[in-house]
């Protein structure tokens, strides 16, 4: 849908309007900015669940792997065929120019903690994605910029996180810099391109994820009780997760295990083909947000992998495919 992918893009042009530090992490569905949270007490969600919440206080936050996203998708499009573009390639330089001020802060990472800011090890990888797509954009389709800066700045992130984010004892990436806690979301680093499936560091992490994140041979995004996401105990199995390892298996060349894996996960949708955000491992049934667009994005995703006998590769070789958030 050329037409559709034109007018997003467009509409983000001019959302930003020059100011990469206002782009806000969501917009309601017409555009507006307006997206204050507050609290209905008189209402229960589903079986009681509360509290029950309009709007989303996350539109405040920090979160880096925005930045990341963005510039994916634009570098797709333009793999695609989608132009002109000269104004989003302004607005590009000019996000890598903000991310470079920026790239070092705390945020709130990709789950949207209610918690303190922190150094997130997968936002600082979105964030190196976003200056790599930046990079490759202007060496692939002839865009101008300071390619030479840019590599520098991108192979810092790169070697920053290498440093800060693996834990030698535990052989595996960590959620946050310097942690000991696993998170899910770390299966995406060979997904983006940040690192290479049979990189040992990422078997490692791969394995330690299967290890202590996984109920049923299902994936939870992180420890339960072990995070100030707002939502308490009880939080079932995270289906995009789930499909993440699953791509995983495939790219380390275990294809029988991600092919049961995803066979399993497409066993889960209702009877119409739909998945919510989780699966209740427990009293099998899926649990959350329903339908949930980020379960099927990875659904997507992990099918074009494993059909086509490769990951999704961009034209020089990179894995572009980022997280669908």
């Amino acid at each position: 849908y050329p037409d559709e992918a034109r007018r997003w893009r467009d509409w983000l042009v001019r959302a930003v309007a020059g100011a990469p530090s206002q782009m806000q992490i969501l917009y309601t569905v017409d555009g507006s900015r307006y997206v204050t949270e507050w609290e209905c007490p008189w209402l229960d969600g589903y079986q009681g669940a509360r509290p029950v919440r309009f709007g989303n206080g996350a539109v405040g936050q920090l979160q880096l792997d925005v930045f990341g996203e963005v510039m994916n998708a634009l570098y797709l499009s333009r793999q695609a065929g989608l132009g002109p573009d000269g104004a989003a390639w302004t607005l590009e330089s000019e996000m890598v120019q903000h991310l470079a001020q920026i790239w070092q802060q705390p945020d709130q990472g990709i789950w949207e903690s209610r918690g303190k800011p922190q150094h997130y090890t997968v936002s600082k990888v979105m964030a190196w994605v976003a200056v790599d797509r930046a990079i490759k954009s202007s060496t692939q389709f002839g865009r101008t910029a300071p390619v030479r800066e840019w590599e520098q700045l991108r192979d810092r992130i790169h070697a920053d996180i290498c440093r800060h984010a693996f834990r030698i004892d535990l052989n595996s990436f960590t959620q946050t810099y310097g942690g000991s806690e696993l998170d899910a979301n770390l299966l995406l680093l060979p997904l983006v391109g940040f690192m290479s499936p049979q990189d040992p560091r990422m078997q490692g992490t791969v394995a330690a994820i299967e290890q202590h994140l996984t109920g049923n041979g299902l994936v939870f995004r992180y420890r339960a009780g072990h995070a100030d996401d707002g939502l308490g105990e009880g939080e079932g199995a995270f289906l995009a997760c789930s499909f993440w390892l699953a791509d995983n298996l495939f790219l380390q060349g275990k294809r029988d295990q991600a092919r049961e894996l995803f066979e399993r996960l497409l066993g889960l949708r209702n009877d119409v083909g739909l998945l919510s955000e989780e699966y209740d491992v427990r009293t099998r049934r899926l649990v959350g947000n329903f339908p949930q667009a980020f379960s099927h994005i990875a659904l997507v995703n992990t099918g074009l992998t494993l059909s086509r006998g490769h990951a999704r590769m961009g034209a020089d070789g990179d894995i572009t495919g980022a997280s669908g958030g």
